[in-house]
């Protein structure tokens, strides 16, 4: 197909998304709109879905001897529930190959995903925790109505391109020079999208440790919604000690009493408190201290002032402890 003149990243979603209405090209689900197209092409794909929430990456294994009915469940949302365990940031993770979904693609390689940016973001992400490098291949798989030309003044530094195009009938070697996103471009994240996935959150919070900008696309003034000053740390104290729980010495605190609290409610009746510890912990989340109010199902964090209650509230929305979704608002300020 080719692209008028004048074009931008929707007209062309829209044109394609279009063409394969009217051709009936577009497989489940229908209407093909906002959507990574699905494809007749008589070949099954079968490949892990990344649940966010839970971290970038699940390893699905399929039981011994699974049969054919078996491992298509593996490849649904289900399947991924009953047979995958996720994958953290820690992880020592190197991917081989990249397949990406696409609703446009040319022939040099430049992409046009559905609009959201969660393609071009997970790679980013796999960048961060060293899972992909420069050499790894990426592959998008389409029909043939989706390579298109694309003006290359569309394509944006944290765009992913594509080194494989693979279509029902032909292999296309992009040989794109381009290079690709070496880490996540903070300023190109908002804020709900910060909101809606815990992992990113707490990539967030380690690379703002490491003295790197962080900035968000709706923070004013370029300025980072995190305390600016800087307090000296002290080993929490035998008095403190279940405050967070493990190694005494391994755990630092603000010298400073706590003037903001963060609520965090909706606990599961059967959880403990160091389920919690590790949850918060595992978001970069620091309070001074934390009050166990368990008969109330809460539990309460303290911050040494209201910019870091602000900053833990952001990182701890969304937050799952088994069933339940926590119920996280900000308390009241005291005096110090």
């Amino acid at each position: 197909m080719e692209a008028q003149a004048g074009v931008s990243k929707q007209s062309i979603r829209e044109q394609i998304w279009d063409y394969m209405e009217s051709h009936d090209l577009a497989d489940f689900p229908r209407p093909v709109h906002h959507r990574i197209p699905n494809f007749k092409s008589k070949k099954t794909l079968l490949v892990p879905t990344p649940r966010l929430r839970t971290g970038l990456f699940n390893k699905i294994t399929p039981p011994p001897g699974a049969t054919k009915d078996i491992l298509r469940k593996c490849a649904t949302s289900q399947g991924v529930r009953n047979f995958s365990v996720p994958v953290g940031l820690d992880a020592s993770v190197l991917v081989d190959l990249v397949v990406v979904g696409s609703v446009a693609v040319s022939e040099k390689g430049w992409r046009i995903g559905k609009g959201e940016g969660y393609a071009d973001l997970e790679y980013a992400m796999m960048v961060s925790m060293g899972a992909v490098h420069e050499g790894t291949p990426v592959v998008t798989i389409v029909h043939d109505c989706q390579v298109i030309d694309i003006p290359e003044t569309l394509v944006e530094d944290h765009d992913l391109t594509v080194d494989y195009i693979i279509t029902p009938t032909r292999v296309i070697t992009t040989g794109c020079a381009r290079p690709k996103p070496t880490g996540i471009t903070w300023s190109k994240v908002s804020c709900e999208m910060l909101t809606k996935i815990p992992v990113l959150r707490s990539l967030r919070e380690r690379e703002r440790r490491a003295g790197k900008d962080v900035t968000l696309q709706s923070e004013p003034g370029g300025q980072q919604s995190i305390p600016s000053t800087v307090r000296r740390p002290r080993a929490i104290p035998p008095s403190q000690a279940g405050s967070l729980g493990g190694s005494h010495s391994s755990l630092q605190v603000q010298d400073t009493q706590p003037a903001a609290t963060v609520c965090v409610g909706n606990l599961p009746y059967d959880t403990r408190v160091r389920e919690l510890k590790r949850a918060v912990r595992e978001l970069g989340v620091r309070p001074l201290r934390l009050t166990w109010q368990g008969p109330q199902h809460r539990a309460i964090l303290h911050y040494a002032d209201l910019a870091a209650a602000q900053e833990a509230l952001s990182l701890l929305q969304g937050l799952h402890l088994g069933a339940n979704t926590l119920r996280v608002t900000l308390g009241q300020q005291t005096d110090t």
